[in-house]
């Protein structure tokens, strides 16, 4: 069967995350030629309890939105990093340059924050990629994401939240389950937001990414992050170094990269601030406002599951061709993907997606515009499925 909504709303007239790595211009070199020496962390990393938006703390919503206040978690040794002088480091000296030049920030204060900013070694190995010969397993991958723990929080935070995320799918046209299936993947609904300073995490990767093919392309990804970091800390009148997510410097209950929050995020909850770090209700309308300009298509479904011809292999042809829906049902049949659905919606394009299985068989499926929405938060099509399959997990436990 597909995977489309379980329960629609009436449609009504609506306007309107990140390109999860959106794309920057090209950074300035790595360190002088002679950079202080890094920090031996010698502690084994620790995986980063992910997954949210930054602002004051708000006072509690209404009645219907109110809700518990995740617990603050005590930073671990690997999450607080370790003293090196950045001022020292030459590119470093040219960022801030840059800064105060574009954004009109003070030397002084830049050189003060960055002596207080530590190098981080465990977002350096997080970060690295896994290795190239390990086997990807969509049914391993699904199984940490679509659990019962995940599940019961997200129809606790469906039924605490219901009037927002009815509004949500209202005015942007998502459906709640996909919302839903997004905050539960990205934090199990606020639980895992990540305790690394967000300073720490994006100056570390801005100026000493992993020796990667990407390098340089992700190291200017991150200095504009870091750059997205000290406007936002500065027009929402926070210390930088109050801000707390991933490893990666992603933010809140939505997992929002500074850039985003900027970008994407709305004060969904009427308060007057946004707030990803302490309202649920602006994640929510952040996530399908995010959605909704990466282009959610309003009703449409997100994937129907196909078999491919061992015979005709055309098909091979058409995995892996970017991140969008360009294909007919007729040039997918006439290469050898067949829908086992009895009507594919008339006029849509699909593109074709292979969730491998390790050594098992993988499974097929047309992905339509609004699966390829997803990657846009996240570039995986495990990531996409999982988020969808989550909502309607979510949706069905609701519904029994």
């Amino acid at each position: 069967m597909p995977i489309t909504s379980l329960r629609r709303l009436p449609v009504l007239t609506s306007a309107l995350l990140f390109s999860a790595l959106c794309a920057l211009p090209p950074a300035l070199h790595a360190q002088s030629a002679t950079p202080p020496a890094k920090p031996q962390n010698k502690s084994k990393p620790a995986k980063d309890k992910q997954h949210a938006k930054p602002g004051e703390r708000k006072t509690a919503p209404k009645a219907q939105q109110a809700r518990k206040a995740p617990v603050k978690k005590k930073a671990l040794p690997e999450e607080q990093g370790e003293f090196v002088n950045f001022n020292e480091w030459k590119d470093v000296r040219r960022f801030i340059d840059e800064m105060v030049e574009r954004n009109g920030f003070d030397r002084a204060e830049l050189n003060k924050l960055l002596a207080q900013t530590r190098y981080l070694d465990t977002a350096i190995q997080l970060i690295k990629p896994a290795p190239s010969n390990k086997p990807k397993n969509w049914a391993a991958y699904r199984a940490r994401f679509i659990d019962p723990v995940r599940i019961n929080a997200g129809v606790e935070f469906w039924n605490t939240h219901g009037v927002a995320l009815a509004r949500a799918e209202a005015q942007y046209g998502v459906p709640m389950e996909i919302i839903v299936g997004i905050i539960g993947v990205e934090t199990v609904y606020g639980r895992n937001t990540g305790n690394f300073r967000v300073m720490d995490a994006i100056t570390t990767l801005a100026f000493d990414y992993p020796n990667t093919p990407n390098r340089d392309a992700r190291m200017a990804f991150f200095r504009g992050e870091l750059e997205n970091t000290l406007l936002l800390a500065r027009d929402a009148h926070i210390d930088p170094l109050s801000l707390r997510g991933s490893y990666a410097g992603a933010i809140g209950w939505p997992q929002f990269m500074p850039g985003s929050i900027r970008e994407y995020a709305v004060d969904f909850d009427g308060d007057g601030k946004i707030d990803l770090r302490n309202s649920p209700v602006d994640a929510i309308g952040s996530v399908a406002h995010y959605l909704a300009v990466h282009g959610w298509q309003r009703g449409e479904p997100v994937a129907f599951p196909t078999t491919v011809s061992s015979d005709n292999r055309q098909w091979e042809g058409l995995l892996n061709q970017g991140l969008e829906a360009k294909y007919t049902e007729e040039q997918l049949q006439a290469a050898g993907a067949t829908v086992s659905a009895p009507t594919l919606p008339a006029g849509m394009r699909f593109g074709l997606v292979d969730l491998q299985n390790g050594t098992g068989p993988t499974e097929y499926w047309l992905a339509t515009n609004n699966f390829f929405a997803i990657t846009h938060y996240n570039r995986s099509y495990f990531y996409a499925m999982s988020v969808a399959e989550l909502g309607r997990a979510v949706a069905a436990a609701r519904n029994r």
